[in-house]
């Protein structure tokens, strides 16, 4: 068997991207993911996708994503590979010049559908085989104004804040106690609870979205409840951030900043909103839940 050739593709031979045929793909549409690039109308780039070729045959693939103004990708969340490819594909990433999180996007309860358990199985074995380990799995979720608005609780005051010292310090006490895989994963490395704190700021500046939307909420008696962040990324109208500060946990404030979130987007004209929290975060998997965010996707993050 000759060895593939492994490179990056071109805006002239792009199409090659859709050549790659095999069994394999009977859980491709259950995956849900399309690959078109941005000339296309999609959001993918020709230089961040990468193919193995055997003998000029697309054996594996993989495409990398970014912001429409990011000049690195951000992430790798298309990747597949033919029956008996493993090895290839594993060296497509290993020699690709990008060292950023695989997100596998899945359906809902994929390990009870054999043939997406086993598609997306060999695709986890592979970025393993390449170095990567597993880090989370998160729920994905969306509302739509068919769930209906959720009712407002009425037990938190909510007020835009434009200082980002102070929006900072908050991220920092949310973070000081967290659930969430990748702020603990953060914290755990050099940079500690800063980086961590700096990185969510990082992200709502990121998005397109306006300043003024970030909000923190209080209670009655004016002590500090938490933060959300109603925000567009390029995919559309998102759930950026929600966070509660430690002193305030344990009254189920989670439900009533997504709530108000989501009833902010909506108020903008949001058709759909896009939201997200790991699977282990059960408190606020239930706040999605009851404000009638409905889970459209799973995803396993590998690092």
């Amino acid at each position: 068997m000759t060895s593939p050739v492994i490179r990056a593709l071109t805006p002239s031979d792009s199409r090659l991207f859709h050549t790659l045929p095999g069994p394999f793909l009977v859980g491709r549409a259950a995956f849900g993911h399309r690959y078109a690039t941005v000339h296309e109308g999609g959001e993918y780039r020709p230089e961040w996708t990468w193919v193995a070729l055997r003998d000029g045959v697309v054996v594996a693939r993989a495409a990398w994503w970014g912001g429409p103004e990011d000049t690195e990708p951000l992430l790798l969340n298309y990747f597949d590979f033919a029956e008996g490819e493993d090895d290839a594909a594993a060296e497509l990433l290993r020699r690709a010049p990008w060292s950023v999180e695989y997100e596998l996007i899945v359906p809902p309860h994929w390990r009870e559908t054999p043939e997406v358990r086993t598609a997306a199985s060999a695709r986890i074995a592979a970025a393993e085989a390449a170095g990567m380990k597993p880090l989370v799995e998160r729920y994905r979720y969306e509302w739509t104004p068919a769930d209906g608005l959720p009712e407002r609780p009425g037990r938190l005051e909510f007020r835009a804040e434009p200082d980002d010292a102070v929006i900072l310090e908050v991220l920092r006490r949310v973070h000081s106690v967290t659930l969430d895989a990748h702020a603990l994963q953060t914290i755990e490395s050099p940079g500690g609870l800063e980086q961590a704190a700096q990185e969510e700021l990082d992200f709502f500046n990121w998005c397109p979205s306006p300043r003024a939307w970030w909000q923190l909420a209080y209670t009655p008696d004016g002590e500090l409840a938490g933060i959300h962040v109603p925000a567009r990324n390029p995919g559309g109208p998102c759930i950026g951030f929600i966070g509660v500060v430690p002193e305030a946990r344990g009254h189920g404030y989670g439900y009533d900043l997504l709530v108000e979130c989501t009833r902010f987007l909506a108020g903008e004209g949001a058709t759909s909103v896009a939201g997200a929290t790991d699977r282990g975060n059960v408190p606020m998997a239930a706040a999605f839940a009851r404000a009638g965010h409905r889970i459209i996707q799973e995803r396993v993050h590998l690092v």
